[in-house]
This record gives structure tokens, sequence and C-alpha cells, in this order.
């Protein structure tokens, strides 16, 4: 890791709050009534009915939502053993994976202790707080008989991630991979490099998948482990094998799969050649396999393999299985994770990978249709349906099996449930810098004079979002670069100012007066004016030589919209701009329109501004569902604004049939559907979540996003500029680094979806 990425790890887990996680009140705390009731007296209630029913638990506590994340840090990634305390940044991040994929509320436990009696008594003696525990980042092979025993002696679900995981994932990409191959199972040699935790649970799952017991090979830092060898411990022992050859080279000779569970670039291109027909690779060593995906595809052309990368096809990655495994059995309060459960996450991943994928991750990968095939064996990380396709084949699983204690009866309800859990699209943006990654645009900086547009910057170009083309005084830029320890070395530096400049400003000076000579320039004013940044950016994007601008940080709105409106212009066909404020909440994104160009729009404009915002969020690929909003609900109330947003909907309804769109509507009822329902259930909204609000005027948007950010806790990425012909994206004036990435990121999946 470079000196700026180890900074940047180092402030994120320091700056504000120490840490990833904290503890969130989920009931009223505001007045002596809420306290009376959260603490004494009120809380001997529910303490008097558990003592009675200890199974109330579930009932009155969190509990049954609530996971230890426990460790020794005794094997801690790719660092070893590190201890306790300096495996806690790594259990907290586990736990922030729980929330995000599956809503599970996590509290990490480091334990010092390094002898599997005192572990397991110390998790034993706190189980009682916790409806499932994680065992993470513990060294083989004392996490083998961790888990066993803590599984004969608790009745709460318990999985040693690092084990089983990446064997759940595997199994499923397995079974996929011979599928094409046109492969049985039962036929075909597997041949493991590296016999630790992982390697060892994946064996033990392709042994229960079908794989025959002789057709096995596992080698070590040794060898093979054979019969012959003894230096084998109880585990490696399950694997020995009476066969001849001695190493990793031999034993792939006419091998169907490789599994690599090791360290990397220890196989060779001549190794793959020697494989069997249609050779099955998963090189899973990181951040470098055991062979590189360029290599093993050159060796063989016909090879189906999957990586740990994300830069590559087949990424197995344990965050397909282990949020959802745990959800399904939380949700039947499940006494154990058992092999029917895991083997039922393996069907269902497997299984997941040959549906048609929603179009938003086909976006989130910037691709024109994924489907199943070599380079697609297993679900992508982002798919929203994961939540909904294994935990409920893991919770049947639990109920088949035997060990649910809270057996679910109507599965449409939980499956709805788990999808309102998660919050309508709440990982956009992940899918959209995932996607910006693809394919990453020529983004012009107008104000690269400040250190937070410097250190955007760097992280684009780091993280692959973007090009970054700085413009500004060369000499100041590289002085605030170095007195901020960031590295810009390789980004293109332009001074419109400079002289080397001059002939360029000159160019784009007469093609501005052409544009503008008559609206008052001279030639002499339109080639002086070109020497300002956001005329001088808006002339790279509209010539070609950049795809989007990126401003608005120092300067007020007015003064970054006006250039670009001079220089690039509004589509055709369009009579006016909008701006778009994306709110991200926890229940999913809303977008909030107009909150920044439209002062007081005319009912004929509102309805523009609707259609501009709805084709914004289709790109998004998520559906609009908008209200227009008002003080008045459907003509309660006669004035100005309910009538004009009245009148838009009327002109939305008659010109865009297709558009899910009604008002004029309160903001409590617009996103109240079961409010919406009940009062009007003649509107196009009733029985729809919306997700899109158009406020009456400028003022009644600028004053909801900023309440929503300040006190409603949204994070706000925006201003977008709609109806723009090229991407131009205005910041908000003292936008953090983290937004104006995000603004970054949205510009060059514009740009992408312009090109």
């Amino acid at each position: 890791m470079d000196d700026y990425r180890k900074k940047q790890a180092l402030d994120y887990h320091a700056k504000g709050k120490p840490g990833k996680i904290q503890v969130v009140p989920t009931k009223p705390t505001s007045t002596q009534r809420d306290l009376s009731l959260a603490y004494s007296p009120g809380v001997a209630e529910p303490c008097i009915e558990i003592h009675e029913n200890p199974g109330d638990v579930y009932k009155y506590t969190a509990k049954g939502n609530l996971v230890a994340v426990i460790s020794n840090g005794t094997a801690v990634l790719g660092l070893g053993n590190i201890g306790p305390e300096a495996s806690k940044p790594v259990m907290e991040g586990k736990g922030v994976l729980f929330k995000i994929f599956a809503d599970i509320d996590v509290f990490d436990i480091e334990v010092d202790a390094n002898d599997i009696e005192g572990f397991v008594n110390t998790v034993k003696a706190i189980s009682p707080t916790f409806g499932g525990i994680n065992l993470e980042d513990i060294k083989a092979p004392e996490c083998f008989e961790i888990e066993r025993r803590l599984k004969e002696a608790l009745s709460i679900p318990i999985m040693h991630d690092d084990q089983h995981g990446t064997a759940i994932i595997t199994g499923s990409a397995l079974l996929n991979a011979l599928e094409l191959a046109g492969k049985k199972i039962s036929d075909v040699r597997v041949v493991f490099n590296g016999a630790g935790a992982s390697a060892i649970s994946c064996a033990s799952l392709y042994l229960q998948l079908g794989v025959k017991s002789e057709n096995l090979i596992m080698c070590d830092s040794t060898g093979v482990i054979s019969t012959k060898r003894s230096d084998l411990d109880a585990q490696k022992q399950r694997f020995a094998r009476d066969v001849a050859f001695t190493n990793l080279e031999e034993a792939l000779v006419g091998a169907d799969v490789f599994v690599g569970l090791s360290k990397g670039n220890i196989v060779s291109k001549t190794m793959i050649a020697s494989m069997a027909p249609k050779a099955v690779v998963f090189a899973l060593a990181n951040p470098d396999p055991e062979i590189t995906y360029n290599d093993a595809v050159d060796a063989r052309p016909d090879i189906i393999m999957a990586t740990g990368r994300s830069d590559f096809p087949n990424q197995v990655n344990n965050v397909l299985g282990f949020p959802f495994i745990f959800r399904g059995a939380l949700d039947v309060r499940a006494t154990a994770i058992n092999e029917a459960m895991k083997l039922a996450a393996v069907y269902a991943i497997a299984e997941l990978a040959k549906q048609p994928v929603p179009e938003m991750v086909n976006m989130a990968y910037n691709k024109t249709n994924l489907e199943f095939g070599p380079e697609y064996i297993i679900p992508k990380p982002l798919d929203p349906r994961l939540i909904t396709t294994v935990a409920p084949a893991v919770a049947k699983a639990a109920m088949e099996s035997g060990v649910a204690q809270a057996p679910i009866s109507n599965w449409d309800a939980y499956t709805e449930q788990l999808s309102q859990r998660m919050g309508l699209d709440n990982k956009l943006i992940d899918r959209l810098t995932t996607r910006a990654k693809t394919d990453p645009k020529r983004v012009v900086f107008a104000e690269a004079d400040h250190y937070k547009i410097l250190k955007a910057a760097q992280v684009c170009r780091n993280e692959g979002i973007a090009i970054p083309i700085l413009l500004g005084n060369r000499e100041k830029i590289e002085r605030i670069a170095e007195e901020n320890n960031i590295r810009i070395d390789g980004l293109e530096i332009i001074d419109p100012r400079s002289s080397e400049e001059a002939e360029r400003v000159g160019k784009f000076g007469d093609e501005f007066y052409e544009l503008r000579k008559r609206r008052g320039f001279t030639i002499y004013e339109a080639r002086k004016i070109m020497r300002e940044r956001n005329y001088f950016g808006s002339m790279l994007v509209r010539t070609g030589m950049a795809e989007a601008l990126i401003s608005g940080l120092t300067r007020k709105y007015p003064d970054t919209i006006r250039p670009a409106l001079q220089v690039i212009g509004i589509r055709d066909g369009l009579k006016r701009v909008a701006g778009l404020y994306i709110m991200m909440t926890k229940k999913g994104p809303y977008f909030f329109a107009d909150t920044t160009v439209n002062i007081n729009p005319s009912a004929e404009e509102l309805a523009e501004i609707t259609v501009l915002v709805a084709q914004a969020v289709q790109n998004l690929h998520i559906t609009p569902k908008i209200a227009l909003l008002s003080y008045a609900n459907f003509g309660s109330s006669e004035g100005d604004d309910s009538i004009k947003s009245r009148e838009a909907v009327r002109i939305l309804h008659e010109k865009h049939p297709h558009l899910i769109v009604d008002g004029e509507l309160q903001a409590n009822f617009a996103l109240n559907s079961e409010m919406l329902q009940e009062q009007f259930p003649f509107s196009k909204l009733a029985g729809q979540q919306v997700n899109t609000l158009i406020f009456p005027n400028l003022s009644a948007g600028n004053i909801a996003y900023k309440l929503m950010q300040e006190i409603g806790g949204a994070e706000a990425i925006g201003p977008l500029l709609l109806g723009m012909k090229k991407p131009v994206h205005v910041l908000q004036l003292g936008s953090s680094v983290r937004e104006i990435v995000n603004m970054v990121t949205l510009a060059v999946v514009d740009a992408q979806n312009r090109s």
C-alpha cells in the first residue's frame, strides 16, 4: 500500500468518531416517560416476562437480530497472529458488511485467549447476549475444535466464515462450472493447493456435493498430502491419498479442477496447460492469485476460471454468503447452522447465477447483458436478489432439518420483509462506482487550486473512477499538493492563463465568439473570458477533449452554471435545465427536484422538469414513482402552488401516460403508502412506494433537501444538472472530498450513458 492509501485508510478509521460502528437507540428516548420505559421502572416488565418464558428474550430484546463477530486475532487476513486489539478494525468491518448487506446488527468481540479452552469458555459465557456467533480469523487447527465445541454446547447459529464462507461460494461456482464444462461431479479429479481451514472446509463440502474421495488431492507447503507422509495432523490425515505423485505440478496433470488457497504466482501456464480439457481453475490467493487470470486464459482458452479479485470475472467473495446465511438462520431462530443449511445456500447461489440478471446489476458492472456462462458462474456481490434468494433457502433448510424454532408460513410476506429491510436500491452508489470503474472518463476539475479538489482527484485516479484534468496555476497546485501530501504525479494540469495555452485559448475564444456574437460578446471579450477556468473547462467538454466538468466548490451556483449554459448549452428540444439531488437514506435513495435552478416554475415548466427528472432516474435503472408536492391534497385547498402542481399533473397524465406520477400531494401522504391508499385509493400512486419528489418552487425544494441532510441524516448527492448537452455537475459550496468523489462518479456514469 502506497503512502497515500495508507494515510487514507488511517484517516478513514480515525476521523470523527473513531472506528466504523456505533450503537443507536431504536425506541424514542426524548422524554422522561420514554426513559422510564426504557430503563427503571418500566424495564422490569420485560425482565419478568423473559424470566418466566426465556423464549420471550427474542420478543423484547435485540437478541434475534444480533450477531457476535468474535476473534482472538491469531489469523487476521494476510497479517497472521497480530492479537485481539489489532484485529478489531477487521471485526468492525465484518460487522459493517453484516449490516449493509443483511441488516444484521453486530457487536465485535475480541478475546485475549489463544488456547482452545479459554476461548471456548469465554464465548459460552457471553452467548446469552447473541442470536448468532460468527467466528473470525482464528488460526488452524484450533479453529476446527473451537467451532465443534461451541456448536455442541450452544443452541444458536454458529459459523466460522473463514472455513465455510469460501467453501459455500466456491461450491456454487464448482457446480455451475462443471455444468458448463459438461462434466459430472462424481467423475472429476480435484486438486487443492493449500491445507488451511478454508481449504479443508472447501474439500469437505465438495465431497458432500459429490466429488469422490479418491479423486480429491490436497497439497500443502511440503507437497502432496499422501499416505506416505508421517507429519500430518488429524485434519490433513482425512485427505491423505495413496498416490504416486509428490508435488503440485505432477498432481495437476490431467486434473479437471484446481482450487488454490495458498499464495500467489506458484502455478505456471505449463501446469495449467497440462490439465484436462475444459479445466476449472479457482485461483483464490489474494491479492495475487496462484496464476493470473490473463496467464491462465492464455494457456487454456477453454478454461473456466474464478479468482478472489473484483477486476476479473467470477469473483469469489464471501459476502455472497455469510450475511444471508445468518439472516435466514436468525429469522427462523435456528439452533444451529447445519450442513443442510450450508448446502441450501450453495444451491441457491448457484441457481441465482442462471437467472436473468437485473438491469441495475448489468449497469453496475457496465455490461450489456450478463448471462450464465464461463465468465458468469456466480452472482455479483451487488446483486440485490441475494438476500431474497439465499436467506429463504437457508430458512427453509433450517425448518426441514428440524432446527428452526420460529417457522415461517407466509414466504411471500417474508420475501417482501427482506426487501423492505434493505430499502429500495440502497447500494446505488456502490453500483455506480463499479460502473464508473469499467470505463473511466476524462473529467475536468475546474477548481484544482483547492486541496479538497486535489484529494478528490487523487482518489478518482487511484480508484480508477475517472481520468482527472486539473485547471489552475501549476505552481500553486503543486504547492498545495505537496503541503497536503497529495500525489498528483501523472495528472494533466492546464493553466488557461499561461503562455503555453495562448493558442488554445485563442481558438476556444474564436469558437465562443461564433456562439455568442449576437448575445453581446465581442471577439476580444470572447478570447479574454476563455482564460476563466469555468469557461475554458466547459470548452474542453464541448470540443470533446474531456467528457465532463465538475465545479462549484468555491463559487456561487450562478457563476458556475452560466459558463456551462453559454458554452455547452441545453439539449435540443428542451427549454430549461433543472437541478436534482439524490438523498441517500436508510430506506434507499429519494430524488428531489428542482432544488437549485428554477425559482418559481409554471405548470408547463414543472411538467418539463418532471420529465427531465424521470429520465435521469430511469438512467440509474430505477423506476421513478413521482409525487408533485404541495400544501394540499387533490384540491383540498386552493392556492397558486396547489393549482400549479395540479395542472402540471394534468399535462403529464395527458402527454406522458406511462409515467407513475400524481399530485398535488402533501409530503406525508406522498411518502406514506398506507395513508395514501386509505385516503386516496384513486391515485396512480396508491400502492406505490414514492421515490421522486417534485417541489412547487425553488424555496420548497432547497429547504427540504437541506433539512433532510442536516436533521434527517440523509446523505445528499448533487446537485445534478439535468438537461445539458454534455455532463456538467455543480458542487455544493464546501462539499467534502467524499461528496466530490460521488459527484465525479455520477458525472462519469452520465458520460458513459451518453456515449
